[in-house]
């Protein structure tokens, strides 16, 4: 069984920056793409940041392309996600979640589908004020 359990998350200032970490158990670690997630309140999951599995690609929203980084360190199956330049609006509950097949990192328009990812973990609340 795959656990996924993301921290990290916390009230912060607009401007301000937060880590992200999720680590995971059940699966070799190295061999899955991994992604951020986002749900705000009243609105649809949306994806955040892609990384394949040695972490020498990434993709991003347009919304964060610039301000956030999504890293990996196999050694320890964690993924990151360091966010900086915060904003009211990335207020949300930020989601993990490991691939569904491995060895397989996809183009951009299928690693940000939800289809994509098939473990997840509960969530952690992100909240940014003005």
């Amino acid at each position: 069984q795959v656990h996924v359990d993301e921290s990290g998350g916390g009230l912060v200032q607009a401007g301000g920056s937060l880590k992200l970490s999720c680590v995971t158990s059940g699966r070799t670690f190295s061999s899955y793409v991994m992604g951020w997630f986002r749900q705000a309140p009243g609105k649809e999951r949306e994806f955040v940041a892609a990384v394949s599995m040695n972490g020498g690609r990434t993709y991003y929203a347009d919304s964060v392309k610039g301000r956030f980084t999504i890293s990996r360190v196999n050694a320890k199956n964690t993924v990151y996600l360091q966010m900086n330049s915060l904003k009211p609006e990335d207020t949300a509950v930020y989601y993990c979640a490991m691939a569904r097949q491995p060895y397989y990192f996809g183009s951009s328009y299928y690693q940000q589908g939800i289809e994509a990812y098939d473990a997840w973990g509960q969530g952690t609340q992100v909240t940014v004020s003005s």
